[in-house]
């Protein structure tokens, strides 16, 4: 097994393709091709099932992506060392986020201070933002609480309550604050499973002995503002992330102090010595 026949597998299966691996690397898609038949051919194994427009990972395709992922980070890891001088002049900064309130102040700063580096920011809920650290495609990640896992670094960007929402011309708009106890009798919009939102909500209103069930399910927290703005029902976000919107009218809930979010800046504990993600920290505690 060669270096190169690694890499070739790694970006075919990170890319999508044999074609786009190609032009990643600056190679023919034969030379990949090549070497990635070498290395099935080697150890006896299929790791891509190749179909007439696509290829998908085998189960043994996944397991050996697990591994390249934590080996090219690794390397990476290794060039940012070797290259210390020159670490924060350039570079590439993957950020994933469940919100965008606090990451694009922070963003500003760091663009103003480090303005060779390229960053990536992706949007997703708390399920995604955890596996994309776990499965090392994103540096950081952004999350509506502080993760108790002893394998992430975390800093505190701020905390607020989760609040309700409604139309400007709904029947509750009038109303300012709500139980959660009273939920059940409107109609909820909620945001996907795997949200910290929704899940803090539903654990919230258990407590106080109801079970919420959602009028309409939207994924992202656009989506859910603009279902409530044509006035389907009430939508729930944390009182940082509620922008101003003539359209909207905020609602207290209560009892408050079981909806408070935190949010927080986070990575995996190995990462922390990387010149950026610890970069990207220090501007971060200097923002809040």
């Amino acid at each position: 097994m060669r270096y190169v026949q690694l890499r070739a597998f790694h970006y075919v299966a990170t890319c999508g393709g044999f074609s786009r691996a190609a032009e990643e690397l600056l190679l023919t898609q034969p030379a990949i091709s090549d070497q990635v038949r070498k290395l099935e051919e080697e150890y006896d194994v299929l790791l891509f099932n190749r179909m007439r427009k696509q290829v998908t990972l085998t189960s043994a395709g996944e397991s050996l992506l697990q591994i390249t992922r934590r080996l090219f980070d690794c390397e990476q890891q290794a060039l940012d060392l070797l290259s210390e001088s020159r670490a924060l002049q350039s570079g590439h900064l993957r950020v994933i986020a469940d919100s965008a309130h606090h990451l694009l102040h922070i963003l500003a700063q760091f663009r103003k201070r480090y303005p060779g580096v390229r960053i990536s920011v992706h949007a997703g809920n708390t399920q995604t933002v955890v596996s994309s650290l776990y499965n090392y495609e994103a540096d950081l990640g952004i999350l509506g609480e502080m993760p108790t896992l002893k394998s992430f670094d975390c800093q505190l960007l701020s905390s607020s309550p989760i609040i309700g929402f409604v139309a400007r011309g709904h029947p509750l708009a009038e109303v300012g604050q709500l139980r959660l106890d009273q939920l059940p009798g409107h109609p909820l919009v909620l945001r996907e499973r795997g949200s910290k939102t929704r899940t803090k909500l539903e654990v919230a209103a258990q407590a106080c002995g109801v079970e919420l069930q959602p009028t309409v399910e939207a994924e992202g927290r656009e989506a859910v503002r603009e279902i409530v703005a044509s006035g389907v029902g009430i939508g729930f976000v944390s009182l940082a992330e509620f922008s101003e919107d003539k359209r909207l009218v905020p609602i207290t809930l209560t009892p408050e102090e079981d909806l408070i979010m935190d949010e927080a800046l986070i990575c995996l504990q190995e990462r922390r010595n990387s010149k950026l993600v610890h970069a990207f920290f220090d501007i971060a505690r200097r923002s809040i």
